[in-house]
């Protein structure tokens, strides 16, 4: 079986770190990169909740797409949230690796994965890099024009549901065809979604005042989802990618945790 270094080494030639932001955290964050590994969850979140999932599956490594350890700490005290959460990996002899930004930005990435749940072609990036190919979002179409609100239904059938659901801004009736994502928080791309002319921008944590903005200048109509669904299609592609490398000699699983916030919703 594969080290955890070898799995790695599968999941940088996918997610090049070298595309991650500067201010990111990504890589091993605790683990020996000489133990093997028979058996992999991926996640969105390194929380609790995915820790109890990989003990439960006897995993001995967690990949991650948000990062732990994203601000600086100067120390991992037990008696602390990151720290408990380290403390549990080493002592299950659970390695944890976190891909992020450079996920975002690899092609395919997190906005492929899903843009392909949303059943569009993908295009090309919503802000490339200087490659044109790599960039955080994607630009794709789908096979046939449809209603805005039987789009923003199709989005809510093909996430995971949250308790907050699926939000939809626009004309109903809006043909809606050429369509922007960005997985994650994406309301800083709001100009990039707009002048690349689409018909719709689906993304994550649109604030109030941004998209209200947004729509008053004329801007595609917009889709917002949780945070953690535009993200979790990712889980799968990154399997594959660990699948793809060692056939047959480690197990994959994808979390099946909720690890979404916001767990009560009352109707008003």
């Amino acid at each position: 079986m594969p080290a955890v270094a070898e799995v790695i080494t599968a999941l940088e030639q996918a997610y090049p770190p070298e595309l991650a932001e500067s201010w990111d955290a990504i890589g091993l964050v605790c683990g020996d990169p000489a133990d093997p590994v028979d058996r992999v969850l991926v996640c969105v979140d390194p929380v609790d909740e995915t820790v109890d999932e990989a003990v439960e599956l006897g995993a001995r490594l967690i990949v991650a797409h948000h990062p732990l350890m994203l601000r600086g700490v100067h120390g991992v005290a037990a008696d602390t949230t990151k720290g408990r959460l380290v403390h549990r990996m080493i002592r299950a002899g659970i390695a944890l690796y976190c891909a992020h930004t450079n996920a975002d930005s690899a092609r395919p990435g997190v906005s492929d994965a899903l843009a392909e749940a949303l059943g569009l072609r993908v295009l090309r990036p919503l802000d490339a890099n200087a490659d044109g190919v790599t960039g955080i979002g994607r630009i794709g179409e789908l096979a046939e024009a449809e209603p805005f609100a039987e789009f923003v239904a199709r989005v809510g059938r093909s996430l995971p549901k949250t308790e907050p659901g699926v939000f939809g801004a626009g004309d109903a009736a809006r043909p809606i065809k050429t369509v922007a994502v960005s997985g994650g928080a994406g309301d800083s791309y709001l100009k990039q979604a707009t002048a690349s002319g689409v018909d719709a921008y689906v993304t994550a944590d649109l604030r109030h005042h941004a998209a209200g903005e947004h729509l008053a200048d004329g801007g595609p109509a917009l889709v917002s989802v949780t945070h953690w669904a535009s993200e979790w299609p990712w889980c799968e592609q990154a399997s594959g990618v660990i699948r793809v490398a060692f056939p047959g000699t480690v197990d994959v699983h994808v979390s099946t945790r909720r690890t979404d916030p916001w767990n009560i919703r009352a109707e008003n």
